[in-house]
């Protein structure tokens, strides 16, 4: 007769540091290499065999002597030095008001009713929408640049953090009614942990919105940056500069998905998910 085994001591066995979960968690972290790497596969087959006109779409490798002379250059880190900059600084942006506004609409019956629907007003208007009228706000420079990337990193951060504040469990609020709780100890105990969650798959949203939001700036009277870059190849009909562009762009907005990927991993650490 085979022993019984309490479902705690099954759940315990799932989630310790056995061997399988080390397993399981190399396949989460290597496992999203594996459609890269086929999309490349395909394409390199597809260009060896002469299924693809180089004309149209150079191949993988044309992309990487490309690169490498670009860098040598100078040209490629320059630019993309740039549009970093450019990123990270409407990433910031947004994400600083995003989650202020967040925090204030739901933390407040008032602040709910005035900034949430301005919010989802705005969310109709699409970013391109705007800009002509942002050139005219902040001209043609910078600032214009950043405003709309930040614009656009706003609303993940805004959304997703409003929604996980709003689903934080009404116990846990009386618990903290009940035991009296400072605002501050409240805050710090019961709406950073519930809101985190929201606030970190947002900050995944947000940052593949900035690198979109960068590709749209870049080609508006820019005269540096990735954008640039492919603009000026575009005239040219440099087909692989313009690839190696691209190439960038997608490894910026993997990468920087990756990276918020990891940290969410470590400050998630608590919660037990399929996906973990």
């Amino acid at each position: 007769m085979k022993p019984m085994i309490h479902p705690p001591v099954i759940a315990q066995r799932l989630f310790s540091g056995s061997p399988r979960r080390h397993d399981r968690d190399a396949q989460t972290r290597w496992g999203a290499l594996l459609g890269p790497a086929l999309l490349l596969l395909y394409w390199a087959v597809l260009s060896v065999t002469g299924f693809l006109d180089p004309r149209v779409l150079p191949a993988p490798w044309t992309a990487v002597t490309t690169a490498i002379d670009l860098i040598r250059e100078g040209r490629l880190q320059e630019h993309l030095l740039i549009s970093t900059g450019r990123a990270l600084a409407g990433l910031a942006l947004g994400t600083v008001a995003g989650v202020v506004l967040a925090l204030v609409s739901g933390l407040s019956v008032l602040g709910g009713y005035v900034i949430d629907g301005l919010v989802q007003l705005k969310r109709g208007i699409p970013i391109l929408a705007l800009i002509p009228f942002m050139i005219l706000w902040f001209g043609i420079g910078e600032g214009m640049k950043v405003s709309v990337i930040a614009i656009a990193a706003f609303f993940p951060i805004y959304i997703q953090t409003h929604t996980a504040l709003r689903a934080i469990d009404i116990r846990y609020v009386e618990l903290s009614e009940t035991l009296a709780l400072s605002r501050w100890t409240f805050l710090r105990r019961i709406v950073l942990p519930g809101a985190l969650p929201g606030f970190l798959t947002g900050l995944r949203f947000a940052a593949t919105a900035s690198w979109l939001a960068l590709v749209v700036v870049e080609q508006l009277n820019a005269t540096s940056g990735i954008g640039y870059m492919v603009t000026l190849a575009r005239n040219y009909a440099q087909t692989d500069v313009m690839l190696v562009g691209l190439v960038v762009y997608a490894l910026l907005g993997f990468g920087s998905d990756a990276l918020i990927r990891q940290i969410e991993r470590r400050a998630l650490r608590w919660r037990r998910s399929l996906g973990r």
